[in-house]
């Protein structure tokens, strides 16, 4: 028995997300699927994470149990080719047994991108929330260190998470602004800004919500410092609404050994 461990890049717009769910249609089941054609085996894919419908990865790490004996340098090669041309395999490595996608797991990152420019990008409209409105960026910059460290983050957590202990600790949180894109001397344009936020675990929308709460920051309707209130009150109610999924990408994900 060898275990594989691969990573995949999948825009998740036409996906019901990650893991396997009865309306069927996720990346997991085509991965899965692949593989079943290509060494005729059944096998359950274990991934870092699921990501929701509609939410795109770079990087993705997924493992599985396979009796096949494949060459690791082939096995990219092989499920690409039955694989649909949105999910992409980029890396495959042996790994020990007890390796574990998720459990072993250090630290994830996670990318979201909104274009503040007045137009909508018209190449990158998937992978974007468009908010053409004006921005304070850098009150919104001002509330991310309240994020930091280990909280309950019951307040930007889903109503239905079903995790039993809310508790997480972010390690970084960064916005980076790239008006590359934007059109030169149009006050309108404020460029297209990615928050990167990195931690040992994340709650059901937690990202998605933390962005939303940020949004109306930028958007003049709370302070900086009411991030802090927000977590203390451990309360979903008390935070802005969840972002769309589109905007938000699985970035990275990191371990000891690679």
């Amino acid at each position: 028995m060898r275990n594989i461990c691969m990573k995949v890049n999948y825009d998740g717009t036409d996906y019901f997300g990650f893991q396997t769910q009865p309306i069927g249609n996720t990346i997991q089941d085509r991965i899965e699927e692949a593989i079943k054609s290509l060494t005729g085996e059944v096998v359950k894919i274990h991934a870092s994470g699921r990501t929701d419908a509609g939410v795109h990865a770079i990087g993705q790490v997924f493992h599985f149990h396979t009796e096949s004996m494949i060459p690791i340098d082939r096995w990219c090669m092989a499920l690409n080719g039955r694989l649909p041309e949105d999910i992409i395999l980029t890396d495959a490595y042996e790994v020990p047994l007890e390796f574990h996608s998720r459990r072993s797991a250090k630290r994830k990152t996670y990318r979201y991108t909104i274009n503040a420019n007045q137009f909508l990008d018209l190449f990158n409209r998937r992978t974007q929330l468009h908010h053409p409105g004006k921005l304070d960026i850098q009150a919104m910059r001002e509330s991310l260190p309240y994020l930091l460290g280990t909280h309950d983050f019951t307040s930007f957590a889903s109503r239905h998470s079903t995790k039993q202990s809310h508790i997480r600790t972010l390690y970084e949180a960064e916005l980076k602004v790239d008006t590359s894109m934007s059109r030169k001397g149009h006050p309108r344009d404020q460029g297209v800004i990615h928050l990167f936020i990195t931690g040992n675990g994340f709650l059901q929308h937690m990202v998605r919500i933390i962005v939303g709460t940020l949004l109306e920051v930028g958007e003049g309707k709370r302070k900086p410092q009411d991030m802090k209130m927000i977590l203390e009150a451990e309360d979903r109610s008390a935070a802005g609404p969840t972002a769309v999924s589109k905007g938000l990408m699985l970035w990275n994900v990191e371990y000891e050994d690679f």
